[in-house]
């Protein structure tokens, strides 16, 4: 017989959701089975596998060792498993954290990094995230058993900025509601082409083509299609020779798709400088050479926390978090918006 005390991260999920990890290699028809046979009992009572699991309650499995040891109960990640989330951290390097309590971390992802992995060989913002609460001494943060830190909100490879990470189930469970609820404010920095004059409100339709990891903006419903909503304030404008007309500009996402300011502004008649997919290629020819941009002109600005949070997160009611700009976008946007004044 084995006790298993829920702590903090895992709390606030189903019990059968918390069994099929701690149970790793188990059948869930196994332990729905061992619940039904009172093998398995929460806080010594018969369970059905829909019970919302509680800080300090008590799981206590009926079960043969070697039973356990087979269905991998609460091995958590192995050596191997650990070694590469700390070889992912130590390769990535430091990053500039921007905000960290027990629940959430945000960090200034950088461009060119994955926020999440897309292939097995891949190394991204995740692994660097398990890695470092592993490097620090807090393997309880890491969740080794039944829970795995995780980023929130994704940013395309190229695009740096905000990216909210939940290191606590409680933490990934807020910002993911907050995020499906589009309860967070999120800004972002760009430099279009074209002289965009007034704050616009764009609408459309978004259709996604997997295969080519490409977007399409349409005026109207289509199948497979969906709505998305983008806001946009000019900031400054200023003409670059050899570029042309250009505006700097913050937008912010009241929907959030893939590529959608990319593919909205592009559809608009004035894409990013420098995007590789939506860009004029004659206009990232010359601001590549010309300001050593790289990349889409587009940074993940700033969060803001609505007012209303659950007690536990109130400290973040109302709060903001911002990102520095990275070089070459920082002197770019300051060079647009310094011919304004």
């Amino acid at each position: 017989m084995r006790t298993v005390v829920i702590g903090p991260n895992e709390a606030g999920q189903r019990l059968d959701k918390f069994l099929h990890k701690y149970l790793k290699e188990a059948p869930p028809s196994f332990f729905y089975k061992m619940m039904r046979k009172k093998n398995i009992l929460l806080n010594g009572s018969r369970c059905e596998g829909g019970q919302i699991l509680r800080d300090g309650d008590e799981l206590k499995l009926f079960l043969a060792e070697e039973t356990l040891e087979r269905f991998g109960a609460g091995a958590g990640a192995d050596t191997e498993e650990r070694e590469k989330y700390l070889r992912a951290y130590r390769r990535i390097g430091p990053l500039e954290v921007l905000y960290e309590d027990g629940d959430i971390l945000a960090v200034n992802k950088p461009v060119g990094l994955l926020s999440q992995k897309a292939e097995d060989a891949d190394i991204s913002l995740n692994e660097w995230l398990i890695g470092r609460l592993l490097a620090s001494g807090t393997p309880e943060a890491a969740g080794a058993d039944t829970f795995r830190p995780s980023v929130c909100n994704r940013l395309d490879r190229n695009t740096g900025g905000i990216v909210l990470c939940g290191r606590s189930l409680a933490g990934l469970q807020l910002l993911s509601r907050l995020l499906r609820e589009h309860r967070l404010e999120k800004e972002y920095r760009l430099v279009a082409c074209g002289d965009i004059r007034g704050e616009a409100d764009m609408t459309g339709w978004l259709l996604k083509d997997a295969e080519k990891n490409q977007v399409r903006i349409l005026e109207r419903p289509f199948p497979g299609a969906r709505q998305i909503r983008t806001g946009a304030v000019p900031a400054g404008r200023r003409f670059l020779p050899g570029i042309g007309p250009v505006t700097a500009a913050t937008a912010r996402l009241h929907t959030g798709k893939t590529h959608q300011i990319r593919a909205q502004f592009a559809a608009c008649s004035h894409p990013l400088l420098g995007d590789p997919k939506y860009g004029d290629p004659k206009v990232n020819a010359a601001v590549r050479s010309g300001y050593g941009l790289k990349s889409q002109a587009l940074h993940a600005w700033r969060v803001r926390f609505p007012e209303e949070l659950p007690e536990r997160f109130g400290h973040l009611a109302g709060k903001e978090i911002t990102a520095p700009p990275p070089e070459p976008f920082a002197a770019l946007w300051d060079a647009v918006l310094a011919a304004e004044k």
